[in-house]
C-alpha cells in the first residue's frame, strides 16, 4: 500500500474566522480511537461547536462532532467526547499564558489529514464586536465591487 502525503481537509470552520479576530494559529495532532480515523476518513466531521481548552499541562478539544463509524461494533466511540491535542510543551505553555488575557480563546480552525495523520489546525483568537463583523463584511463588499469593477474595465479595454 503507498504511503500517503499531502494535506486532505475533513472539515473547517467557516464561522470562526467571521467571529473572531485570529491572531496566531498552530497545527496539533490528535489522539484518536480506530473508529473514529475510519469516520474521518469518510470525510465525516463538524467543528461548529468546537473549543479548546488548556487544563494540566495539556491541551483538549471539546465539543468537536465525529459521528459513530457505520460498521462500528460495541467498540464505537462517543460523537462529542473530548480530544487530547498533540503540543509541543513550549507552545501549550506559550498559549496557556496567551489565553488567561481578557477575550482569548483557542477555536478550531479545519481538521485534516496530513502524510497520513490526523490534525487539527487551532487558532488563538479574540472575539469581534456586532460592529467588527459589520465592517468585515463592508471590507469584504468593497473589495469585490473594486475586482468587478476592474474586471469589466479590463473586458472593455480588450473589446
Amino acid at each position: 500500500m503507498a504511503k500517503e502525503t499531502g494535506r486532505k481537509l475533513i472539515a473547517q470552520n467557516k464561522k470562526a474566522r467571521h467571529d473572531y479576530h485570529i491572531l496566531d494559529t498552530y497545527e496539533a495532532g490528535l489522539v484518536l480511537t480506530g473508529t473514529e480515523v475510519k469516520s474521518l476518513r469518510q470525510g465525516r466531521a463538524s467543528l461548529v461547536d468546537g473549543f479548546a481548552q488548556l487544563d494540566g499541562g495539556e491541551a483538549w478539544l471539546h465539543n468537536v462532532h465525529i459521528p459513530e463509524y457505520s460498521q462500528g461494533t460495541w467498540t464505537n466511540h462517543s460523537a462529542r467526547r473530548k480530544r487530547k491535542m498533540l503540543l509541543h510543551r513550549a507552545e501549550i505553555d506559550k498559549l496557556v499564558v496567551k489565553t488567561q488575557e481578557t477575550g482569548h480563546t483557542l477555536v478550531p480552525l479545519a481538521l485534516y489529514f496530513k502524510d497520513g495523520r490526523a490534525k487539527v489546525e487551532v487558532a488563538l483568537a479574540k472575539g469581534k464586536k456586532e460592529y467588527d463583523k459589520r465592517q468585515t463584511l463592508r471590507e469584504k463588499q468593497d473589495r469585490r465591487e473594486s475586482e468587478r469593477a476592474i474586471s469589466a474595465a479590463r473586458r472593455r479595454q480588450r473589446a
